[in-house]
């Protein structure tokens, strides 16, 4: 290896001890916890950073985690806590006391604090919620009357905002004096009327290069985007995503200002919502890592009891044919093969038009286009591997006819993998349902059904 490359691999593996806490240094901590050598741990934790601390926190098993924040879990970031899954945030702070949770979220802003609160269990709530003061009670209970996963839970409730007659350096001072009461970051103020409606936005990079009498009404930005309370954050998330902007007011009912949605929120939105969907599709959960071992089976046996019973409806298609298949051996090796392409190629048009639901891509629009295109998709791959797999099988099995029924089967089910493919998630879309929970379910009885029945049904005309 040359002195360049050395460089650059040795660059590389600096780069990556920076993102990621050491199997050693896991061990150490955990050996100085059982030993209870409290200056080892305190130091350790102390260099930690709060993604460190999460993962260390995520990778030991129940006891020395338990242990370890029974005598440390008072020296802890409360910041650590926000860095983790949301079911291993349940149950880290589940094992704490409620006075030391309350703790943890007092020092806490109210969108981060109503984000780890969420996470317990309602009578666990309630008991840290009364340990509170009577400011942070007031912001947590409000934030917990919101539906779930909406603008309201999300938002953050310390927010910038000042009257519209202000001057740009009355509004500078009002910003030094008032530090220690402001959000610990943020990019934009508000402009509110007097009955507290937002009728503007100044980005602080446009405050600071105005002049001290200029009138906060003549550098604010109107027609900007608010967001009702109750709107789904994967709706907030959309759009954020089409406007390109870093924050966007939250009002009520009568729209005063209420709080802020701020792009750090809606990044953790768009992670956790993509990871919910493509787990979802296979049946697991996000938290399934952390959970008790009946737990994770009892979450996971539905899925598999909804899969048992599409297999039974496929193997009944098949028992059909059973005088077939004892008469012609090579139908029940080739039987696979027809599922299989089925399966993935409906998978690829199903993933396509998921996203393009989740992302907002698809409507009425340009739904019978997408429909219309993965269709001939699907078509064009069945005539391409009926090709394919007509050839292979009759020089294997020395039967053309056998080949060209192999051919027509796949023709046959990858047409409609690609025509229901993409129709499954729209319907169960415009039904109210989650095409990222059922859609594969169906897909897949769909493309087992047809593939056999097409395969076994015209073996039985052309070859028997």
């Amino acid at each position: 290896m040359s002195q360049e490359n050395q460089n650059i691999a040795t660059e590389n593996e600096i780069d990556e001890s920076l993102f990621h806490l050491t199997d050693e240094n896991i061990k150490d901590i955990v050996d100085a916890v059982e030993s209870q050598d409290s200056d080892i741990v305190t130091n350790a934790l102390e260099d930690l950073s709060d993604a460190d601390t999460a993962e260390l926190i995520s990778k030991i098993d129940n006891d020395s985690r338990e242990e370890l924040l029974n005598m440390y879990g008072e020296t802890l970031a409360p910041t650590c806590f926000l860095e983790m899954d949301t079911e291993l945030q349940r149950i880290t702070l589940s094992s704490m006391p409620a006075h030391q949770v309350a703790s943890i979220i007092t020092e806490l802003e109210s969108d981060d604090a109503l984000e780890l609160i969420m996470s317990l269990d309602e009578d666990y709530q309630n008991k840290i919620i009364r340990k509170l003061n009577a400011k942070l009670r007031v912001v947590l209970e409000e934030g917990l009357s919101f539906p779930e996963d909406s603008a309201g839970r999300l938002m953050q409730r310390e927010v910038v905002s000042v009257p519209e007659l202000w001057t740009a350096g009355k509004t500078i001072d009002y910003l030094r004096a008032a530090s220690n009461d402001l959000p610990d970051d943020f990019s934009d103020l508000f402009i509110i009327d007097p009955a507290h409606h937002v009728i503007g936005q100044v980005p602080v990079n446009r405050l600071i290069r105005a002049k001290r009498g200029v009138k906060i009404n003549e550098i604010m930005l109107t027609g900007l985007t608010q967001v009702p309370a109750t709107m789904d954050q994967e709706d907030v998330a959309h759009l954020f995503r089409r406007e390109d902007i870093l924050s966007a007011p939250v009002v009520d009912e009568e729209g005063r200002l209420i709080g802020v949605v701020t792009i750090d929120d809606v990044v953790d939105v768009i992670d956790t919502e993509a990871q919910e969907d493509l787990m979802k599709m296979v049946g697991v959960e996000q938290g399934d890592f952390y959970r008790a071992i009946w737990a994770t089976t009892g979450n996971r046996f539905r899925w598999l009891f909804v899969n048992l019973l599409t297999a039974i409806l496929a193997s009944i298609v098949i028992s059909f044919f059973d005088v077939a298949i004892e008469k012609i051996v090579a139908l029940a090796i080739l039987m696979p093969i027809v599922a299989s392409m089925g399966g993935n190629a409906g998978t690829q048009a199903l993933t396509v038009a998921v996203r393009a639901l989740a992302t907002r891509e698809l409507s009425t629009t340009n739904t019978w286009r997408m429909i219309w295109k993965e269709t001939i998709v699907g078509s064009l791959n069945g005539l391409a591997f009926a090709i394919i797999t007509g050839v292979i099988t009759a020089l294997w099995f020395s039967s053309p006819m056998l080949g060209g029924v192999i051919a027509a089967a796949m023709i046959i089910n990858l047409f409609a993998a690609g025509f229901f493919g993409v129709t499954i998630p729209i319907y169960l879309d415009k039904a109210g349902k989650d095409p990222a929970v059922a859609s594969t379910v169906f897909l897949t009885t769909i493309t087992d059904v047809v593939g056999f029945f097409a395969f076994l049904g015209l073996a039985a005309i052309f070859l028997m």
